[in-house]
């Protein structure tokens, strides 16, 4: 009960989520979407808004004038400084990030950088390994980014493997995968809460 109350006296904490892949019916996309619908169904004091990357055009510090940005990146970048906490979704290319969720970051992180001293969560999904070694590259960027992951639960779906996990519009229908993914969500939850009580 003491528990509850507590939480209940919480302010909403504000997630951006990103997805890295740009593709509509992207699985990616659809654990994003399904995030984003337990937190409106079953999670007290936590929202999630996603947010685009595809507007973005490549870095490029020629399109800096006096200190000010493209108009896509100044929104971009209003969005990641106004959010508590991310929550992203990292397909894997090449053993890598994506090329636009590399370049979304690389924007945000310049002067100043909005990405600094939030708490963060990743999941992915794919073939294989799930789209893990994706998620160790996410980390190391974070390292000097200044941002901070949650260890635990890590989140590697593999997509193909028989029962299917979503459907032909790349919904996520599976429901041991949205417990899992629920469990991801209490612990960026209960970790921005404790990085935002260190801060203030």
């Amino acid at each position: 009960m003491q528990a509850a109350a507590v939480m209940a006296s919480q302010p909403v904490i504000k997630v951006a989520g990103l997805c890295g892949s740009l593709r509509k019916g992207s699985y990616n996309r659809g654990l994003l979407h399904a995030a984003m619908e337990i937190c409106k169904d079953s999670m007290k004091g936590m929202e999630i808004e996603y947010v685009d990357i595809s507007p973005l055009p490549f870095l490029n510090t020629d399109l800096e004038v006096n200190g000010t940005y493209p108009a896509a990146v100044e929104a971009f970048r209003k969005k990641i400084e106004e959010a508590d906490c991310f929550l992203f979704a990292s397909p894997e290319y090449n053993y890598s990030v994506t090329g636009p969720l590399k370049n979304a970051i690389d924007w945000a992180s310049r002067p100043p950088n909005v990405w600094a001293d939030k708490a963060a969560a990743i999941v992915s999904a794919g073939g294989g390994f799930g789209g893990g070694r994706s998620q160790y590259h996410l980390r190391q960027i974070g390292v000097y980014l200044d941002l901070h992951f949650i260890n635990k639960p890590e989140f590697f779906l593999n997509a193909f493997q028989p029962p299917s996990k979503f459907d032909s519009d790349g919904v996520l229908t599976d429901e041991e995968t949205k417990q899992k993914l629920r469990a991801v969500l209490l612990s960026l939850q209960a970790f921005t809460l404790r990085l935002k009580g260190k801060c203030e």
